[in-house]
């Protein structure tokens, strides 16, 4: 059996879909399947880096297609990207698929089901759609200019057939599930399957113990962290106003750690509200993810409320696996906030309440034996839930399913 991933990013990259995409195909490859992966040549942080066309990497046939390198600066350059890789992708699947094989759609970029799958459908192929956010509904709901009216409505009904047509479609957490339900896709074709880390690789890192602590400068601080992707999903005006009001809390560090298109902003906001305990560093190798996500004694995790149901943040699962508290800001009732009540691995903070997020920091800062507990919990939670084996172990499942043909 083959089967044929599409994603814009795939290995060595280290943005968040190309490393889980990475995490699978490696393991389907170790099992014994023919694994393919269409990607661009691009990195997510450097779009101009041309990857090798095709190469062969721990068993997977990598084939890196031509796109626009305009990189994620600004919407119309991504836009141009996104609009180039459809074709290029499609008309690779359409010379490698054939009869049988399961072609595995993400959402990097949008809407790559809707080019999966008339080609899947024109080679005999099984189509399953793996959802890390519901588009057009994410720009509809940042306001992103054209993403409204008749053409949203036809955006969201050529998806939502591609998704009825699909085999399955696999969400990461039951709100995305119900949200597909409510547009007619089947209950039956819906699978949720989290997102996860590797538990062997990421563990918990004392701070005594840790390498990175000294080379940044931040041995017997307190670090608030915040790790990953900064982007439009993610809310920081009630991270800014509680670190406002924190300004007097002797030992307490911020650091955040990684990119995006609202890292400039923060700095700058920094700056201008005189904030001077915030450090900034760039993600860093995948093999020093342990020491990374145990720099901080606690994470913060944020998400707007408007986007629950449409996205689950990715970084919780590394988080949990480093064994740190999280203090998700969002909605109270959303899927993360509902994971840190249920496993007491953190706090929970509504999106606005700077109060209650800077008491929520002022008590794990002066309360060790806290940090520890949830911290302990987390990590437990993510040994039983959450950890790179559990998850491959479902894929694995479904994707044999998906090839004899039963739900």
């Amino acid at each position: 059996m083959k089967i044929v991933f599409l994603n814009r990013y795939f290995f060595p990259d280290h943005s968040a879909t190309s490393q889980i995409l990475s995490d699978l195909a490696f393991h389907l490859a170790d099992a014994g399947f023919e694994v393919h992966v269409i990607a661009s040549r691009q990195r997510y942080d450097d779009p101009g880096a041309m990857l090798a066309r095709r190469e062969i990497v721990r068993g997977v046939t990598a084939h890196r297609v031509w796109t626009a390198t305009f990189g994620r600066g600004n919407l119309l350059g991504r836009a141009l990207d996104y609009l180039t890789f459809y074709p290029s992708a499609a008309f690779r699947l359409a010379m490698l698929a054939s009869k049988g094989d399961v072609v595995v759609a993400k959402t990097d970029p949008p809407l790559l089901s809707i080019a999966a799958w008339p080609v899947a459908r024109l080679k005999g192929a099984r189509l399953v759609n793996w959802l890390h956010d519901l588009f057009p509904e994410v720009a509809a709901a940042l306001r992103v200019r054209g993403f409204a009216g008749v053409f949203a409505d036809m955006l969201m009904w050529m998806r939502d057939r591609s998704l009825k047509a699909a085999a399955c479609n696999v969400v990461l957490g039951d709100r995305m599930s119900m949200r597909l339900q409510s547009r007619g896709v089947p209950a039956e074709k819906i699978r949720v399957i989290e997102n996860w880390a590797d538990g062997s690789a990421i563990r918990p890192v004392p701070a005594s113990k840790n390498p990175l602590r000294r080379e940044w400068g931040l041995e017997g601080r307190f670090i608030v962290g915040y790790s990953g992707n900064m982007g439009r999903v993610h809310e920081f005006d009630t991270l800014l106003d509680a670190m406002e009001r924190l300004r007097d809390l002797a030992g307490l560090e911020f650091l955040f750690i990684g990119s995006g298109n609202q890292r400039d902003w923060l700095e700058e906001e920094a700056r201008r509200r005189a904030i001077s305990n915030l450090r900034f560093r760039p993600y860093q190798r995948r093999e020093r993810l342990a020491e990374s996500l145990s720099v901080p004694d606690v994470h913060l995790v944020s998400l707007r409320a408007e986007m629950e149901g449409l996205v689950v943040p990715s970084k919780f699962y590394g988080i949990a696996a480093a064994g740190r508290p999280i203090v998700f800001v969002g909605a109270r009732d959303g899927e993360i906030a509902q994971k840190v009540a249920r496993f007491e691995c953190g706090i929970a903070v509504e999106q606005g309440d700077a109060n209650g997020l800077a008491e929520a920091i002022a008590r794990f800062a002066r309360d060790r034996i806290l940090r520890e507990r949830l911290g302990r919990n987390a990590r437990a939670a993510f040994e039983s839930r959450w950890d790179k084996r559990i998850a491959c172990a479902a894929w694995r499942e479904l994707l044999e399913a998906v090839v004899r043909g039963s739900r």
